[in-house]
């Protein structure tokens, strides 16, 4: 059977367009082959729910091979950023394992790498692991628009030049400018994170002067976005459309960030078109450009042709080379993954936060409020499914309960700004609700206000589910009949006494949210993204989720429960609508 699956997948290589017709004498083809989003999905092997996978870079290895064994000479292989977070094997790597060489740059030197660009959760990993691998890759990692503060020099590099057949193809990387939004300061001091389109400019204006490339790559950490956006938007997250449309000069940009599968055609100002090729995420493809030049002499050629292809990881098999060279690190982090931390006498289910107070966030907020000593704690969901089951608590169940690597902010907020937050969170949460018959969660609706359906019938929340902050520490009611703004009632302190809106509260945040990231502070709260930093309080040295282990090693043994401090009403229409709800819900 595995032999079977290895020819099937090698049949369906070879019969890609981009292999099906003889070369001219004076065309020359370049394929350039593009992951991203790839979150440490590094070998076939769920660690966190302990079974096989589908998809991963040893899949995609495999793919590699086999377009290497057609077209060795004319192939470029780039990853598009956030590849060091997401897995037991991301923690692991980063921060557990002690070797001579970080696993990620051993992997990813393996398959072979021309470039890659920098994504925001890599800044995430902190300055130790990402300056490590900036010096531990065989190939550039790419950030044009990450600057030195102190020099203003690019602290990546910008573009490199790769050259086959003779052929010259610049790939500019670019990243988000998100970063300083989301993460703590500690790891990205030192950096400025410039607007995408004026890098963009900047650098295809001198590359095109300097280096004389017969195509232009951008390889951007960035969503597609909207090409004609609010002036006030600026800067952008999501800037790939409107740089492929107001940025002339790019033949071919590979977008990501946005976890989103995309082939498209984009028109620049100038009437050129741009191939946008997303891959997805997860390491669940590879997307695919063929460039195609004519040869007009020995050392020029003019680019005829782009065309598109996405390659499904689930079509190959894992590389038996790749899965062979690193099975013992697939072993460390299943002992690591595997680690027996505490026993729980009952299951806690993340759906449950959705309606009320529950387990799963309750243990959060548990231990924010016991490491800072608090006033008040906010937390989310941040899995939309997640189950830990009753019995024994391993390392893999933590990265269930909590996926990022965050930090735990102490801040101080006002009473009215804790409210004004709330009622933030519950807008982007709950729908209005109008009778018993309504919705209760706040679904996805289309340009017309209709709730889609996908094939099997079910529905897509509005927001995610990491921006349904929840609060401990006080109890209150949340009235779904009323409109947003005016559905939050904080009745009293969880010790029973007054909550004051006047009054100044040391509050548990974690570090993405007290950075300003989901607007729940500067949209919600009203404070200006200028001003958080001066209400941190103190942060914690490692991420939360290290705490949380260490809280409940020490314990031995948790029950969970609910706090049941904050619930629902009208209470009859909250659970018909939970009931109407929760069938039809997707991730």
């Amino acid at each position: 059977m595995l032999i079977k699956r290895y020819r099937t997948a090698f049949l369906f290589l070879a019969a890609l367009f981009l292999n099906s017709t003889a070369l001219s004498a004076t065309e020359v083809r370049i394929q350039i082959a593009a992951t991203a989003d790839v979150h440490a999905r590094l070998f076939p092997y769920d660690f966190i729910d302990n079974r096989p996978s589908r998809n991963s870079l040893a899949n995609v290895h495999y793919i590699v091979q086999a377009l290497r064994a057609r077209h060795n000479e004319s192939l470029i292989v780039l990853d598009n950023g956030d590849l060091l977070q997401g897995t037991p094997a991301a923690y692991y790597a980063n921060f557990v394992q002690d070797s001579e060489e970080n696993l990620f740059s051993r992997v990813m030197n393996f398959i072979g790498y021309d470039a890659a660009t920098i994504g925001n959760h890599d800044i995430e990993a902190g300055p130790d692991v990402y300056n490590r691998l900036r010096d531990e890759f065989d190939f550039p990692w790419l950030g044009a628009n990450v600057l030195d503060e102190e020099s203003g020099d690019p602290y990546f590099k910008p573009y490199v030049i790769i050259e086959k057949q003779r052929v010259r193809i610049a790939v500019l990387g670019l990243t988000t400018t998100g970063v300083p939004n989301w993460l703590p300061p500690h790891l990205w001091e030192g950096l400025i994170f410039q607007d995408m389109p004026e890098a963009a400019a900047y650098w295809v204006d001198y590359i095109r002067e300097n280096e004389q490339p017969d195509a232009i790559v951008g390889l951007f950490h960035s969503g597609f976005g909207p090409s004609d956006p609010d002036p006030e938007d600026h800067p952008l997250e999501h800037a790939t459309a409107y740089i492929a449309r107001n940025v002339p000069g790019f033949n071919v940009i590979f977008s990501a960030h946005d976890h989103r599968r995309r082939v498209q055609t984009v028109i620049n100002r100038t009437g050129e078109e741009v191939l946008v090729l997303g891959p997805g995420h997860f390491a669940e493809n590879l997307a695919l450009a063929e460039l195609r030049f004519r040869r007009t002499s020995r050392r020029t050629f003019e680019l005829e042709d782009v065309r598109a292809e996405m390659i499904s990881t689930e079509k190959a098999v894992p590389s038996h080379p790749f899965v062979r060279r690193f099975e013992d690190d697939v072993q460390e982090i299943l002992d690591f993954s595997n680690r027996a931390v505490a026993e729980i006498s009952s299951s806690m289910h993340s759906m449950e936060s959705f309606f009320g107070s529950a387990p799963f966030t309750d243990l959060v907020h548990e231990v924010q409020l016991e490491l800072t000593s608090a006033d008040i704690s906010f937390t989310a969901p941040l899995a939309f499914d997640q189950t830990i089951n009753a019995g024994t608590l391993r390392m893999r169940d933590f990265f269930r309960l909590y996926e990022y690597e965050n930090y735990l902010y102490t801040m101080e907020l006002t009473g009215q700004e804790v409210k004004d937050y709330l009622e933030y969170s519950y807008g982007l949460w709950f729908n209005k609700m109008r009778d018993s018959d309504d919705h209760l969660l706040n679904l996805y609706r289309d340009q017309f206000g209709r709730i889609p359906e996908d094939r099997r019938g079910r529905h897509a929340l509005a927001n995610p589910t990491y921006s349904f902050d929840s609060a401990a520490g006080i109890e209150y009611v949340v009235d779904v009949s009323k409109d947003i703004g005016s559905r939050v009632e904080i009745l009293n302190m969880e010790d029973g006494g007054p909550f004051k809106l006047d009054k100044t509260y040391k509050v548990a945040i974690n570090s993405y949210r007290g950075s300003g990231g989901g607007g729940h502070l500067t949209e919600g709260a009203g404070i200006r993204h200028g001003e958080l930093s001066g209400r941190i309080v103190s942060t914690t040295e490692k991420d939360l989720r290290s705490y949380m282990i260490e809280y409940l090693a020490e314990a031995g043994k948790y029950d969970p429960s609910e706090r049941g401090n904050w619930h629902i009403e009208p209470a009859e229409w909250a659970e018909k609508g939970r009931e109407r709800d929760i069938p039809y819900l997707r991730p």
